[in-house]
């Protein structure tokens, strides 16, 4: 076998060494970039944080709790006027079947604002009150305003105007119109 010297050994070990000392030298400098990287980040961290007492929050948490409640309120008044705009729009719909069924034109049909809430007989109704005018023969101007009696049995017809113009000579003739004003009420359960 082959023999080494000494020196050979001393030489080796001391190679050996210095490899690991390098290692550990390079290892020792990428953690203390990374710790610095740390600290930087940590720094940043702090800086962009708010510092908050527990009064502050507990503040903060009441104006968000109330915000939430204004925010729900809103949308349950919403949801009622969507809901009131469909009830508005159905009874429109219900008009122009009656006018169709009735042989009339529908010239307008209006709404007088929002329904309205009323407590009767211990029951909650709303109320929408509805305006139209329409125009046709006599008979079925009277054949129309019926047909809403029945197509709106929880409704009222509050009056009936009928207009029957003149005829003047040399003039185009006018037909016989109706302005009538009713309530539809509905029940909004319990």
């Amino acid at each position: 076998m082959l023999k080494l010297s000494k020196i050979v050994w001393i030489v080796l070990a001391i190679g050996i060494f210095v490899i690991l000392v390098a290692g550990l030298m390079l290892t020792h400098s990428q953690q203390g970039q990374e710790q610095i990287r740390i600290n930087q980040e940590l720094s940043l961290i702090q800086l962009t944080l708010p510092k908050y007492s527990p009064e502050e929050l507990s503040s903060q948490q009441k104006e968000l709790e109330n915000r939430l409640a204004q925010t729900e309120l809103e949308i349950k008044d919403a949801k009622a006027s969507l809901r009131q705009s469909i009830e508005s729009i159905e009874a429109t719909d219900t008009i122009f079947a009656a006018a169709r069924t009735s042989n009339v034109e529908v010239l307008r049909v209006r709404s007088l604002g929002t329904p309205t809430t009323k407590v009767l007989e211990g029951l909650t109704l709303t109320f929408l009150s509805l305006t139209a005018k329409v125009e046709g023969d006599v008979p079925n101007l009277i054949k129309f305003v019926v047909e809403l009696n029945v197509k709106f049995p929880s409704g009222a017809i509050e009056s009936v105007e009928i207009i029957v113009p003149e005829a003047v000579e040399g003039e185009e003739e006018l037909r016989p119109s109706a302005d009538i004003k009713l309530f539809i009420h509905t029940y909004e359960g319990d």
